[in-house]
């Protein structure tokens, strides 16, 4: 009987302490640096985003966070090596809704497939858009710029920075909300397409409110709605298109953090919950506030992926009802 005692007591022990270096294993994340994959080249505000970023998860993650640019092919080439990464919780993907929603509706080849390889484990910030137009139109609101376009069904233009691109998909939906008819130019980025509003060969844009803001405070073009649930900060004086007569109306682009889909629960949680550690400081709010981009409150994983899953169906209406397609 003694015999079986202490063999059940040493298996006990046993037991103990694989759970005690378990559990010292799972506390112990991360214990080397973590890499952040920016599918974006330096200097632009997603870049700047994800520097700040980086900087606050090495403060709350205890382990250096490092930045690794990696853009090209719309966000696909980063997406794919994220994708295709150990799922350790070591590499973490600046996602955005390009590379969660809008690349897999669009590209008929796509080297990932957004719902099956990712968990998207936060958003962190959307970059609002901003309705502008030439200055020569005869209109100082959405709905008098409404009034006149639909006055001229197909005499005016619309500039984008390319077809498939989220600004050209946002105009497009302010377009079947308003019922406005105006021909798509796309241009080669957002300089020349600005320049194609100021000389008038377009009159209409919706475009990302850290490019077009100067111009506006300039006076060289003129704002005429956001296309957020709320005004902005930064243009305080500019109504949401819902404000100016179409109810219900949201466009925005985002930026969160995503993981490949087979990282551990308990790393993904680690990382997630320093995440919304950094969201939660009011400094990081208003360090991007002024760039025009709205930090978010954190949300649960169920609210993530309801926020996702809108995002998607949203879009995708957009796209099917265009038949957009890119190779």
């Amino acid at each position: 009987m003694s015999r079986m005692i202490h063999a059940f007591g040493r298996c006990a022990a046993a037991l103990l302490l694989s759970a005690a270096g378990t559990s010292t294993a799972l506390a112990a994340f991360p214990d080397h640096p973590v890499k952040l994959v920016v599918p974006y080249t330096p200097g632009g505000s997603a870049d700047q985003l994800a520097r700040v970023l980086a900087e606050r998860l090495s403060q709350e993650l205890g382990q250096p966070v490092v930045v690794e640019n990696k853009p090209g092919a719309n966000t696909m080439i980063a997406a794919t090596q994220v994708a295709r990464a150990q799922p350790d919780g070591y590499t973490v993907f600046l996602a955005s809704n390009a590379s969660m929603v809008l690349n897999p509706m669009l590209y008929q080849k796509i080297s990932y497939d957004a719902a099956r390889d990712f968990r998207v484990l936060s958003v962190v910030a959307e970059l609002p858009l901003v309705v502008v137009a030439n200055n020569d139109v005869p209109a100082a609101t959405l709905a008098q710029f409404v009034d006149y376009a639909r006055a001229r069904p197909g005499k005016l233009n619309y500039a984008s920075v390319g077809i498939g691109n989220p600004l050209q998909l946002a105009t497009e939906l302010l377009k079947s909300r308003t019922g406005i008819d105006a021909a798509h130019i796309p241009y080669n980025g957002s300089a020349p397409a600005l320049s194609s509003l100021m000389s008038n060969d377009t009159q209409l844009m919706v475009d990302v409110i850290s490019t077009s803001l100067p111009l506006v405070r300039d006076k060289k073009i003129k704002a005429l709605a956001v296309t957020t649930s709320e005004r902005l900060p930064v243009l305080p004086d500019v109504p949401t298109v819902a404000e100016s007569g179409f109810p219900g109306f949201r466009a925005a682009t985002w930026f969160g953090l995503a993981v490949p889909k087979a990282t551990p629960s308990a790393e993904a949680a680690r990382l997630q919950e320093a995440v919304a550690a950094v969201m939660r400081q009011p400094d990081f709010r208003d360090r991007f506030q002024v760039q025009g981009l709205v930090i978010q409150a954190p949300r649960s994983q169920a609210e993530i992926d309801a926020y996702v899953a809108e995002d998607r169906e949203r879009w995708g209406a957009v796209i099917q009802a265009n038949s957009i397609k890119l190779d």
